[in-house]
């Protein structure tokens, strides 16, 4: 699998109906945007927690990851989000995954399911044990909090697995992922994937680029697009953005922030699963009045 790197991989929003359904039809135009305004290099289905698939059942899950498949159509490779407190379930995903035709696995690195902090044997264990049971690739995805909080050492350790291909790192620790892109990406073990705030300091740095939702994910492409054509004073000026977006609206959450903003572009992928992360009318005045001084190609009718 040959990703265009430097780039984007995005996980697109689960679009949910007024009955708390996925509404697939949203969805499909989401991956239309994610494809061709958002130029991922690869797309992930149900693999991050913003996606909010952990509200869904299996079966919904299964569809979820089914239809997002379907709808990139082989534009661009897809990983599959296989993350379960279920190991045995974990796998199954795997298959399945194969069995669509998926081109990657996005896998977290866990929490003991009993409580506590893995041990780096046991992380190590876990990742083997995954890749003895599928011939696809790994995005190993480091975010602590839901998962392990993986130090430098033990991160190097996991991309030096043979199907550890991709890195997602969330810390936005410039210390930190200076040493990884040193000691992973430019080492030539895994490509390594930071965060949108982080974008132009990966790039920089050597990096492979970032993992971000839509509507993040079109001015990233942006900034990818200029630093790869020596224009970086437009990167800059482009990064910039970010400064206050999303940060100023994370009280509420990543996944409703993002759809809010959606939603003002014109781009609408439902609200977040209640009962959480509900925006106030005050704070989605207010982040459609700085969404206008943006670069995004929508803007809300006014």
């Amino acid at each position: 699998m040959e990703l265009q790197l430097p780039g984007l991989i995005v996980p697109p929003l689960t679009p949910f109906t007024e009955d708390l359904k996925v509404d697939e039809r949203a969805l499909a135009t989401e991956i239309d945007y994610v494809v061709n305004e958002c130029n991922a290099a690869m797309v992930v289905a149900a693999g991050v927690e913003t996606q909010e698939y952990t509200y869904l059942s299996m079966e919904e899950r299964r569809r979820l990851i089914r239809h997002t498949v379907e709808f990139v159509g082989k534009r661009r490779p897809v990983a599959v989000g296989v993350t379960h407190p279920s190991f045995r379930t974990a796998i199954e995903l795997a298959h399945y995954a194969q069995e669509l035709g998926a081109e990657a696995l996005q896998l977290l690195a866990p929490l003991r399911p009993f409580g506590g902090a893995p041990t780096q044997a046991e992380l190590v264990a876990y990742f083997e044990a995954i890749a003895r049971e599928t011939e696809l690739p790994i995005v190993l995805y480091l975010n602590p909090g839901p998962g392990a909080d993986v130090s430098v050492a033990g991160t190097v350790e996991l991309a030096k697995l043979d199907r550890v291909r991709y890195i997602k790192e969330s810390s936005r620790d410039l210390s930190r992922l200076s040493q990884l892109i040193a000691k992973v990406d430019r080492a030539g073990h895994a490509r390594y994937f930071t965060t949108v705030q982080m974008l132009l300091a990966t790039l920089q740095l050597g990096g492979s680029g970032a993992t971000m939702p839509p509507p993040a994910a079109e001015l990233c492409a942006r900034i990818v697009d200029a630093f790869v054509a020596g224009r970086h004073d437009e990167a800059a000026r482009l990064q910039r953005q970010f400064a206050l977006f999303p940060g100023n609206w994370m009280h509420r959450g990543l996944a409703p922030t993002l759809k809010a903003a959606m939603k003002i572009l014109g781009r609408p992928v439902g609200d977040p699963y209640p009962p959480f992360g509900q925006f106030t009318a005050e704070e989605r005045e207010e982040l459609s009045r700085y969404l206008a001084t943006t670069d995004f190609t929508a803007k809300e009718p006014r």
